[in-house]
């Protein structure tokens, strides 16, 4: 296993903290502004600010399991910054990725330590979605660059092998 160099380190945790700051001050302002609102248009019917405390896991299931998802979360944070930190990965949009996902859950960690409940106001209607946060958003990117990146790999390795 390799050390992580410097600059990666910096990198990583540096967008590790960002995506933390951006994740809480908009929940801040979600908790500030919209409990007064039943819910804000940013575009009817397709996306509006509509504030939820969600005390459960994604779409709400599990409610009031809290202590099962922080465990989880916290176990799950822990394995993939020690992944991450160590330098297991080689591939830096790989550790970018896992960086991403480490930042919306340790955002949402925050939400189910201090509140009780994670902080959601993003309402995207055009589907009937559930709401959702930022940190949720930041996980789901970075688990898609992640899954891209490794699928790029592996075609990347097939054909290394054909040739």
């Amino acid at each position: 296993m390799k050390i992580l160099k410097i600059k990666d380190f910096i990198l990583f945790t540096l967008t590790i903290i960002t995506g933390i700051v951006v994740d809480q001050i908009s929940k801040f302002i979600a908790a500030t502004y919209l409990t007064k609102v039943d819910t804000v248009p940013i575009i009817k019917d397709v996306l509006h600010l509509t504030y939820v405390e969600n005390r459960g896991a994604a779409f709400g299931i599990l409610k009031n399991h809290r202590w099962i998802f922080i465990t989880v979360s916290a176990l799950a944070i822990i394995v993939i910054t020690v992944i991450l930190f160590k330098g297991a990965v080689e591939n830096r949009l790989q550790c970018f990725s896992l960086a991403l996902i480490v930042s919306g859950g340790i955002g949402n960690m925050i939400d189910r330590l201090l509140l009780g409940y994670v902080v959601d106001f993003i309402d995207f209607r055009l589907i009937n979605f559930a709401v959702f946060n930022l940190a949720d958003s930041i996980v789901c990117i970075g688990a898609g660059i992640l899954i891209f990146s490794l699928i790029v790999d592996i075609v990347k390795e097939a054909k290394k092998e054909r040739s």
